[in-house]
């Protein structure tokens, strides 16, 4: 396993020189002049896999936006492993850029910089490059290996139960990899997913934008309501205030983090957040990954570019996310939010609150006691070559739910992302040292799984 650990070294530049080949393919999902990138990345990847090995690899593209699919199922007897990530990113403000443009990705200080670097594209290279060094004394991987690469994650994984049922895909255990580790320097098994509940509420005043040189005053004002609205969505102990939002939260062992180095600097620094709030009683970690979190993404009304009208704006609208934790469903989520817009919203504006219950994605929780899950800190110890693996959790959401729901299959998760890395931002980045502990790491993995007898 150590020999393995090496190749994945050793291949540093290789790694490097994968992965910024890939970013140059700004793969945005949903925006259609990027639909031709969108279908260059998967076959860029599909390529890599066939490359690699991979005896069967399909782009299968269900609705606009292609996956890749791939088998090596070459291990009678050991155990079928299906590998999960995602090869589309999110859209790029240039402006926001400083190390360099998007698409255009430079290795600095020990980062490759570029969209994508990180969220996940670097996290599928961490896995071609981990599979290389586990066969590099070797002719097949020690287990059945399955790869589905989506292309549409960022905007909600609309077609992913259609693949998984089409494709008829099964597998004993999942391996999610687009997530976080905790620090470069002190990894940590990720053992739960938040879920997330998305919704837009749009809120009418008058009929048409008016000049409030005419109107101010009596003239109800859309903005205005929309923003009380938001401030009572917290009280002022940071509790989310939804009748019976925390009814169902699962408890969570309060030491269950305690393992982690962690400071308030240290956290604001790595994630330039500012500022410590939320939730009283609870610390950041547990706020993190064992509490639910609601969050208002975008605000917008009247004239947010160009010189302001003067007029009193006839619709605000907010984007609103919920993170659900374990124990919560996202339906009855969705009904607390409308009921309590329905009793809270100012009287005199009428509004619309639109759900996107179609695209929750429920929380997940990693068995606690299931032996991948000790094998995978083995691995990290022999990658990483650090004696302590801690636990930790992902604030995010994603399909780890409908993955394991769709095949029976429990999650493991696995990334090589930091909090540092500036995802869905500018200059996201992915440390090189992580990705190549990272491949490591998964050398390791497959080894060992291929000694677990299902």
């Amino acid at each position: 396993m150590r020999e393995n650990a090496m190749h994945a070294h050793v291949n540093r530049d290789a790694l490097v020189a994968n992965l910024m080949e890939w970013i140059r393919l700004p793969s945005v999902h949903g925006t259609p002049e990027n639909a031709i990138d969108l279908e260059r990345s998967a076959r860029w990847l599909a390529g890599a896999l066939r490359e690699i090995g991979f005896p069967e690899v399909e782009v299968a593209d269900p609705g606009g936006a292609p996956a890749v699919i791939a088998r090596w199922c070459a291990a009678p007897g050991a155990p079928t492993v299906l590998v999960y990530s995602h090869h589309d990113v999110r859209a790029a403000k240039e402006e926001t850029w400083a190390e360099t443009p998007a698409y255009r990705p430079v290795l600095r200080d020990g980062y490759v910089y570029g969209r994508g670097a990180s969220d996940a594209k670097g996290q599928v290279i961490a896995h071609l490059w981990g599979l290389r060094a586990h066969l590099a004394d070797r002719d097949v991987p020690a287990v059945n290996l399955i790869w589905l690469v989506e292309g549409e994650e960022e905007t909600g994984s609309a077609h992913l139960a259609e693949l998984l049922e089409q494709h008829r895909i099964e597998a004993d255990l999942i391996v999610y990899s687009d997530t976080l580790l905790w620090h470069r320097d002190h990894p940590a098994i990720c053992m739960t997913m938040r879920g997330g509940v998305n919704a837009q509420i749009e809120v009418f005043g008058p009929l048409r934008d008016v000049h409030s040189g005419a109107v101010s005053g009596p003239a109800p004002n859309p903005l205005v309501a929309l923003a009380r609205l938001i401030g009572r969505l917290h009280d002022d102990k940071g509790r989310v205030t939804l009748p019976g939002f925390y009814d169902t939260v699962a408890a969570h062992p309060a030491a269950a983090f305690a393992a982690l180095p962690y400071s308030d600097r240290d956290w604001l620094d790595r994630t330039e957040t500012r500022s410590i709030g939320g939730e009283e009683g609870f610390t950041v970690l547990e706020r993190l990954w064992a509490r639910p979190a609601v969050e208002v993404l975008t605000a917008i009304a009247g004239d947010p570019d160009g010189p302001a009208r003067g007029a009193v704006p006839a619709v605000a609208t907010a984007s609103i996310t919920v993170r659900t934790a374990p124990g919560q469903v996202c339906a009855e989520v969705a009904d607390q939010l409308r009921r309590w817009v329905r009793d809270t919203i100012d009287e005199g504006v009428e509004y619309e609150l639109t759900i996107a219950e179609e695209l929750a994605q429920e929380p997940y929780r990693t068995p606690e006691d299931h032996p991948a899950v000790a094998m995978l800190a083995d691995a990290m110890r022999d990658g990483f070559g650090t004696p302590e693996v801690g636990r930790m959790g992902n604030a995010g959401g994603g399909p780890a739910e409908l993955l394991s729901r769709s095949t029976g299959a429990p999650v493991l998760f696995f990334g090589t992302g930091l909090p540092e890395d500036r995802w869905h931002d500018g200059d996201e980045r992915a440390s090189v040292d992580v990705l190549v502990a990272g491949a490591a790491t998964l050398a390791s993995l497959w080894t060992r799984l291929g000694q677990w007898s299902r």
